[in-house]
């Protein structure tokens, strides 16, 4: 499985180097529109390789779907949470209460009861 795993990767990787290869040319980009920007007086423009934006958009893409992700299963690591203190708590009382009944008994017979 760990071969396929690098196969896989290496496909990746062969794709991407070619992509980019490809999509070298400039590729300009401006915060605001045309008529935007000379009613405000200033834009933000960049000059790049037309894959840096693909990778870019890519990865952010990916950022905002482990995000989202994480946010939407919040609700089930809450109760996880919840459960687990809960079964600590239940855990401690047990042995709490198994310590109470068998106070003042021989050790090997309050195991013996307790099984």
């Amino acid at each position: 499985m760990r071969y396929v795993r690098y196969v896989v990767w290496g496909l990746l990787a062969i794709v991407l180097v070619s992509m980019s290869l490809a999509n070298r040319g400039p590729l300009t980009l401006a915060l605001f529109p045309d008529p935007v920007a000379d009613f405000m007086g200033w834009n933000i423009v960049v000059t790049l390789p037309v894959f840096t934006v693909i990778l870019a958009s890519i990865g952010v893409g990916l950022l905002v779907g482990f995000f989202w992700e994480w946010m939407r299963e919040y609700r089930h690591r809450r109760e996880a949470s919840t459960s687990s203190r809960e079964v600590r708590k239940l855990e401690r009382e047990v042995k709490r209460l198994k310590t109470e009944k068998n106070k003042g008994k021989d050790e090997v017979l309050a195991i013996l009861e307790d099984a």
